[in-house]
């Protein structure tokens, strides 16, 4: 792995060729948009010292204050805040002091607050804050605190990467990231833990690249003794996501699982999906990837036989059910039963393997190397 320094965000753009955009600048002190809350009815908002409420677009002050503790709900002209009616259908809240945090239903977050006003009276709500305070919001959630401070620290540059990758994906949109299982769970500042915040600081600013472009940095519980190519899930087909052994993963409580599922489950659920089946006779293995893992399968009814991606069929079952593609099959007259390894998709970071790593004294970067081979280590400018 090449390690990078990069101090300008010129030498960025000159040396790797990324298109910044002047309002997005790639750098530590990013800010990160979070969807915290969708279609909410209306939410309590608490600031302890001075703040000002802004129009998003046309940064317009609309109300100022000291102490503020409201309840904040939609109208049909705009948004309610503490009694009086803004007009406007999409404002920032933000306290003046630059570490005072904001308080909304009860919970601590960093940074301000974007409240946009969806058709009828519904609230999106969108927290901003910088990206070092983004992952120490998000580890705790995503690891343990308790865990080898090296594999804290490699864990750090993917969390951060990962914000990075999905923030340049969605820089048109509302948001960069939601703070559940579809993006990275975050908690704001309840879910910092001391550890943790030592790991981000360590490697503040520093993230994976590849070919000049941010890394899509997947990650995921337990591979099960591989990785998995990220161009068998996703239109993504880069080196540092092409799969490699792993053989450190094998302690984990994930290694290896089994559960079984009814035929009638299958059929229950198959039909919530839109096709009407009568009866499923089997369920059989169609094709492994070069992982090992299923690729496709065979659902054998008494009407037809269908052909499904394993990855979707276990999507419609519960990925926390199916733990993995990596998997046997049992059936009886009236069950399925799925013998398998790992828990997650596979692709980059196996999250076991770099606990085992760095318990047994492999640094972060030997962690990173493993896992993503050929991606460079790159320090955002400050």
């Amino acid at each position: 792995m090449k390690i990078i320094k990069i101090f300008l965000i010129l030498s960025l753009v000159l040396s790797f060729g990324l298109s910044v955009d002047p309002g997005y600048a790639q750098s530590a002190d990013q800010k990160v948009r979070v969807k915290i809350f969708h279609d909410a009815p209306v939410f309590i908002v608490v600031i302890k010292g001075d703040y000002t409420v802004r129009e998003y677009k046309s940064d317009r002050i609309l109300n100022y204050g000291k102490k503020l503790k409201a309840k904040v709900a939609g109208y049909k002209g705009g948004i309610l805040l503490a009694g009086r009616y803004l007009a406007a259908n999409n404002v920032f809240i933000k306290p003046n002091g630059p570490e005072e945090p904001i308080e909304i239903n009860g919970k601590r977050f960093k940074g301000g607050l974007q409240v946009i006003k969806r058709d009828g009276v519904t609230l999106s709500l969108i927290n901003h804050l910088r990206l070092e305070d983004y992952v120490k919001g998000i580890a705790v959630r995503e690891t343990s605190h308790y865990w080898p401070i090296e594999t804290l620290k490699a864990e750090a540059v993917v969390f951060r990467t990962f914000a990075l990758y999905r923030a340049e994906q969605f820089k048109n949109k509302e948001w960069d990231v939601s703070d559940d299982v579809f993006s990275q769970v975050y908690g704001g500042m309840e879910a910092e833990r001391y550890r943790i915040t030592e790991a981000v600081d360590a490697t503040k600013g520093e993230i994976l690249q590849f070919d000049g472009k941010i890394l899509p940095a997947f990650y995921h519980s337990t591979c099960g003794g591989a990785t998995e190519d990220a161009s068998v899930l996703w239109d993504i087909d880069l080196v540092p996501l092409k799969g490699v052994a792993c053989g450190f993963c094998k302690d984990s409580p994930h290694f290896s699982w089994k559960t079984t599922v009814s035929k009638e489950k299958i059929r229950q659920l198959w039909e919530k999906n839109g096709q009407r089946i009568k009866k499923i006779n089997e369920v059989v293995i169609a094709g492994r990837d070069k992982s090992g893992r299923v690729s496709n399968l065979d659902i054998v009814t008494d009407q037809k036989d269908i052909e499904i991606a394993a990855k979707d069929f276990r999507n419609m079952i519960g990925p926390d059910i199916i733990k993995s593609t990596n998997f046997k099959i049992n059936a009886s007259s009236s069950d399925i039963t799925f013998e398998g390894f790992g828990w997650g998709h596979g692709v980059g970071l196996c999250q076991w393997g770099a606990y085992f790593m760095g318990k047994y004294g492999s640094d972060y970067l030997k962690i990173l190397d493993l896992y993503y081979p050929g991606s460079n280590l790159t320090k955002l400018s400050e």
